[in-house]
């Protein structure tokens, strides 16, 4: 049986590599990328197949067909209820089929392919005033074929309507092979136009058959989603096949092309944010707001919101959009709801008319799908139930009974949505890994299917019933429709080919959890996983596939960073959620079957730049860069590294080594031996090698100790200035200029030592004479994003060891460097989980500009007053936040916003071979194209080394840190930076000890004289 299994999967590659022109893969990886969506399912597919355009479509089934093998078509798998998984030949239509075939500014229609994202339609539609109506939160990634099959919806629905309201025809094949071009309006034969003649007469026959049923049989609500739309098939309504074809989840046909409708776009918009008591107030006034005409009537409460800015006071808020053909009447309509609102419930209310001030509240919304994943303790939630609907007017009611129910079968959730629509999204703290839990689901489900169905409701109002819903059709729509249902799916597909087990004879709703195939047990891992218990495989499931790592574009004002490498490449193995999934699957050993020594993993997550950019930008913080850190240290453990590993991933011990001979290094650095040290450290041959600095930052700094004239600021609050590996012996400028400010704000850098302090019985401890022979203290960074976690930790102990006493006071730690200060931050106490000395030094950690902030809140900079172009440290924006330094420039005069994205050096990353065409990707995605367009005399700021390497290496415009450019606007010091009155007494103090007895300014060193340490 095996040998016959094996020939068939053969035969079957074969035939569908010659019918085929796109791409054909059997391959473990690309299987694995597409076991989920964005649901609890998950089904192992034979194949993956990218059809060019819709012959390649006709092929793939007509060998499909010939071989008995299921169809499933997919877009951006961004669905909810299942209906984007399957075991046989997924059809990818993203690779290829995203093509606007026309645009009709005059008729406000648009040709699309399925694959068409629908932010590129509305951008293409957007210069013509007009616009795609639907719109779901996942519109930067979801396609139009996903969409028509979902019969998706979106906030604008109120105004708008569902996808079917936008469908004028659709182009589609059968499983049979038979074309289809479904559209409104009846043959002369009073059949439905467009349909081959089997299908013709047996439509016919089944609508005149069951007129009474069609008619009586369907709730009458805005967010009917549920099952198939037969009743658009009544002659009066038009006999619209197109309409009844929509949400039918590609159980069939294949869609190939459709024609859809535009919306014009009102001149401008308005959004008020109404504030009521609670979620109920909010959901009982919803509808009340319809008479305005509103675009937008969405709810959410504080549970899910947190301490969001920009909302007035309240516990639940309705978004509630307003067009005009002015900004004056946009904002004259939304100030009459608002009255309106306020004469019926609503406690506050706030009108936003600044479009930055709204897209960062609608980001919110957005984002809910994926942050109500985590309720407030950090337990999982799930879809499931995400979208029940009933009539708007009875909203109030029905989420009281939803809450009761939650309470009655001991869940939590955190319900949002589209209240206008009486549509409710909700993810649930369904235990989804016990059998206790499971039946726990599967009973909830059916009790709130028959809560639903009592307020004459849809079990989905926007994602469609797939696998989660469809077995409680019955419910909803009694035997006998839920019959006709599949007398229809048997009249397109008699041969059940197409996504076989959704909407019509489905699995159960408990069958194919995703979560089943996971360890029962945690697995052995390094790092802690704090926010996930300690548990890999609970890190892991935090991707529930919503994609907004799929992102292509950035949306104006973005700062957004997530994920420069799958933008680069537009493969879903390069996006945060395709690497998850393929850990996901490596975990669950069923189709990659290698665990850690995963060839597949490896390869996907070597373009991972470990920008950290998902750890906040990805709804539910998935962290891949700590994931990655954690695969490549099980991977290569106890085998030979990649030559990049023990360059780049060592590099703090190379530089200590190397830095007596920084004037001979740098000399071989521009001669043919370059080449040779660089094929030989696993760096790419387009890569210059960076020179090193001829005095590095901590030699400056002790040489400028023991000359000093006078003392700093007696009464300064000390900081510890941590001198990091780059800024030591590659920038030494930065920490020079960061040393000049800070004094220059009161405050009293010092440095540490490099090994642990002696306790002389002082409130201060006392350091030993650093020496040459010891190694660097560092913040274990190269290791950790190489994955040699044993060495980071050792890194990271002896770290521990010498800081702590110096912060138990609440000295802060000032880091210069981004991505150092990120790794103290976060990877430290993550991998060092069993010392709170870890969590103690994290916490002191500081950058620049907040601590200048926090330390010397009075001390005005100088103004500059130029404009700023570059870019936010990737790392900065995910882990560490960049209002401080916003408002630092801000003060300084320093005006404009830097951008988003990864500099696409990002370390190590960009200098390991084979990376660099990646890398200059993604510097030329955001960093690169902001710092060409800006104007002469814009000052180019870049905080990391990376970018400013990054700049110096690709662009013609070097960047500077912010400390250079407050500290060249002070003025310059002497060549030391001398400290006042080179007349004055001299009492130089390191660590608060007066200096020791040979007059140098440091403490004698028990352990003998030496040069100072390098950090």
């Amino acid at each position: 049986m095996a040998d016959r299994t094996e020939t068939e999967k053969r035969d079957l590659a074969k035939e569908l590599a010659a019918a085929v022109r796109g791409e054909v893969s059997f391959a473990a990886a690309d299987r694995a990328l597409m076991t989920m969506d964005a649901s609890n399912y998950r089904r192992v597919p034979r194949a993956v197949v990218a059809p060019r355009d819709a012959e390649d479509v006709a092929a793939a089934l007509r060998v499909c067909r010939e071989h008995g093998v299921p169809v499933v078509p997919r877009g951006g798998g961004t669905s909810i209820a299942g209906q984007a998984t399957g075991v046989g030949v997924v059809l990818d239509f993203t690779r290829h089929m995203r093509r606007i075939v026309s645009l009709d500014p005059a008729a406000r229609t648009a040709v699309v392919q399925p694959g068409v994202i629908l932010d590129d339609l509305r951008a293409a539609a957007g210069t013509h005033g007009l616009t795609f109506g639907p719109d779901p939160s996942t519109h930067s990634r979801c396609t139009l074929g996903g969409m028509i099959g979902n019969n998706s919806c979106g906030s604008h629905s109120v105004a708008w309507g569902t996808t079917a309201d936008s469908v004028r025809e659709l182009e589609l094949l059968t499983y049979g092979g038979e074309r289809v071009r479904a559209g409104r309006g009846t043959d002369p034969t009073g059949a439905p136009t467009g349909l081959p003649a089997r299908l013709r007469v047996g439509v016919k026959a089944l609508v005149d058959g069951e007129l009474a049923l069609l008619r009586t049989g369907y709730p009458d609500l805005p967010r009917r989603i549920s099952g198939y739309a037969l009743d658009a098939l009544l002659p009066e309504k038009g006999t619209d096949l197109a309409r009844a074809l929509t949400g039918s989840e590609g159980t069939l046909g294949v869609l190939t092309e459709a024609t859809v409708r535009l919306v014009e776009t009102p001149v401008a918009r308005v959004l008020a944010v109404l504030a009521y008591p609670d979620e109920s107030a909010a959901a009982e006034a919803a509808h009340t707001l319809l008479p305005h005409r509103p675009m937008t009537v969405e709810g959410m409460a504080a549970d899910l919101v947190g301490d969001a800015a920009g909302l007035p006071k309240g516990g639940a808020w309705l978004f509630v959009e307003m067009g005009g053909a002015s900004p004056g009447e946009a904002a004259a309509r939304a100030q009459a709801l608002c009255r309106a609102a306020a004469a019926d419930g609503s406690t506050d209310h706030t009108v936003v008319t600044d479009p930055a001030g709204q897209r960062a509240l609608w980001r919110i919304r957005e984002d809910a799908s994926g942050t109500a994943t985590r309720l407030s303790d950090g337990s999982e939630a799930w879809p499931g139930w995400e979208d029940c609907a009933v009539p708007p007017d009875r909203l109030g009611p029905y989420l009281r009974d939803f809450r009761a129910l939650l309470t009655q079968h001991g869940l939590r959730g955190t319900p949002y949505g589209h209240f206008g629509d009486g549509c409710i999204h909700i993810r649930i703290d369904f235990d989804l890994l016990t059998p206790p839990g499971i039946r726990r689901f599967r009973d909830f489900s059916y009790d709130l299917g028959e809560l639903v169905v009592s307020y004459g409701g849809s079990l989905s109002g926007e994602h469609g019933d797939g696998q989660a819903r469809a077995e409680l059709l019955p419910k909803m729509y009694g035997p006998e429709l839920v019959r006709v249902f599949e007398q229809f799916k048997s009249l397109w597909d008699p041969a059940a080919g197409l996504n076989p087990g959704m909407l019509v004879r489905p699995a159960r709703l408990d069958e194919n959890l995703r979560f089943e195939v996971l360890p029962a047990r945690p697995v052995p891992v390094e790092f802690g996983y704090p926010h996930d218990n300690g548990d890999f495989s609970a890190a892991v499931r935090r991707c529930v596939g919503v994609a907004k790592c799929r992102n292509t574009t950035t949306g104006p004002g973005s700062t957004d960073v997530m994920c420069p490498s799958f933008r680069a490449t537009g493969e879903e193995r390069h996006s945060t959620r395709g690497r998850a999934r393929l850990l996901h699957e490596m975990l669950a050993g069923e189709v990659i079957t290698d665990g850690w020594q995963s060839p597949e993993v490896h390869d996907a997550l070597d373009l991972c730049l470990s920008c950290k950019g998902c750890r906040s930008d990805c709804p539910v913080g998935v962290d891949m860069a700590t994931y990655k850190a954690e695969f490549l240290h099980h991977h290569y453990e106890g085998r030979v590294r990649p030559a990049a590993h023990y360059s780049m991933g060592r590099l703090p011990q190379w530089l200590h080594a190397a830095a007596p001979l920084a004037p001979a290094l740098n000399v071989l650095a521009r001669t043919p031996l370059a080449a040779v040290a660089k094929r030989l450290g696993g760096i790419a041959a387009e890569r210059p090698i960076p020179p090193l600095a001829a005095e590095t930052f901590t030699r400056w700094w002790w040489r400028r100790r023991k000359t000093a004239a006078a003392p700093p600021p007696s009464g300064g609050r000390t900081v510890v200035l941590w001198p990091d590996t780059f800024t030591n012996h590659l920038s030494p400028e930065v920490g020079r200029a960061a040393v000049r400010v800070l004094e220059a704000a009161g405050l009293r850098p010092l440095l540490p030592p490099t090994a642990p302090l002696r306790q002389p019985g002082g409130a201060f401890p006392q350091p030993s004479l650093p020496r040459l022979h010891r190694p660097p203290l560092c913040c274990g960074l190269t290791y950790v994003s190489t994955g040699q976690l044993d060495r980071a930790r050792t890194v990271m102990r002896r770290t521990v060891e010498v800081l702590s006493p110096l912060l138990q006071d609440g000295h802060p730690l000032v880091v210069l460097e981004p991505s150092c200060a990120a790794a103290l931050r976060t990877d430290l106490p993550e991998l060092l989980a069993d010392d709170p000395r870890a969590a103690q030094l994290a916490q002191s950690v500081r950058t620049f500009a907040q601590a200048l902030e926090e330390l010397a809140p009075d001390w005005q900079p100088p103004r500059i007053d130029r404009p700023v172009a570059g870019q936010t440290h990737c790392h900065q924006h995910a882990v560490l936040g960049d209002a401080a330094e916003r408002r630092l420039r801000e003060r300084a005069g320093l005006t404009g916003r830097l951008s988003g994205g990864c500099c696409g050096l990002a370390g190590n990353f960009g200098f390991e071979r084979g990376h660099y065409d990646v890398s200059v990707a993604c510097a030329e995605d955001q960093l690169l194209p902001a710092v060409r367009e800006s104007t002469e005399g814009t000052e180019i700021l870049a905080d990391g080394f990376s970018c400013r390497t990054q700049l110096s290496q690709l662009g013609d415009r070097p960047g500077r840190h912010l400390a250079e450019v407050l500290a060249e606007a002070l003025g310059e010091p002497g060549e030391l930076g001398e400290l006042g009155d080179p007349g004055g007494a001299r009492e130089q103090r390191v660590w608060g000890v007066p200096e020791g007895p040979g007059g140098s300014g440091v403490p004698d060193d028990p352990g003998g004289p030496g040069a100072p340490g390098e950090g």
